[in-house]
């Protein structure tokens, strides 16, 4: 029994640390980090690095500077772009030291199903706020960004507390994805075709005028 709590332990940090990677990062890193620190939670040795005071700052500094960039529009798709080489590869290497020390073949896997979560979550949410900043009020956009941020501390204290169910949450989630990520990848592609329409009138009318 102590061993079947322990695999999904395991699967829910492993799963739960890559998939608010994609989201938010800083605040993924900075409460696993203060949440270890503190003695709430015992993270595994290979993940326990977090816990350093140094990088507890340096996430907690990122997490402000993405708080307010996160929150205004264009500024977020900018910064979600340069996210994109961030944290991905940051999502596979946290659930690769989430699954603890094991064999070679089994980090890989974990760094595997990490990225593509994380790229998947990713993906979502800077897709989304690309549709979202075609609204002129900046409403929507705040909404969505505190919206991803308490979905990152809710769903982590979820992972670490309640294992089963973050699981179970996070399929359901996965599987939705499979039918928004078609619907939001066209969507974003309008929103660009519209922009290189815009563009291309403009140029075009150039002479005439």
């Amino acid at each position: 029994m102590d061993d079947y709590q322990t695999l999904i332990q395991t699967i829910s940090l492993t799963m739960g640390v890559a998939w608010a990677s994609g989201i938010n990062l800083y605040a993924a890193i900075a409460m696993l980090g203060i949440a270890g620190a503190g003695g709430y939670v015992e993270l595994p040795d290979t993940l326990s690095i977090v816990e350093d005071p140094l990088i507890i700052i340096a996430a907690g500094f990122m997490y402000c500077v993405e708080f307010f960039a996160d929150k205004t529009p264009g500024v977020d798709t900018a910064w979600d772009g340069l996210h994109t080489f961030i944290r991905i590869p940051a999502g596979a290497l946290l659930a690769v030291g989430a699954v603890g020390d094991v064999n070679p073949a089994l980090a890989v896997t974990a760094g595997i199903l990490g990225g593509g979560i994380s790229a998947a979550t990713h993906a979502t949410k800077a897709g989304t706020r690309v549709l979202i900043n075609t609204s002129p009020e900046p409403f929507s956009n705040w909404f969505a960004s505190i919206t991803e941020d308490v979905a990152v501390f809710a769903g982590l204290w979820a992972a670490l507390n309640h294992p089963v169910i973050f699981i179970a949450l996070l399929i359901a989630f996965l599987l939705f994805l499979c039918w928004l990520l078609p619907n939001v990848w066209r969507g974003v592609v309008a929103v660009f075709r519209r922009i290189a329409r815009f563009f291309g009138a403009k140029k075009g009318d150039a002479p005439t005028a």
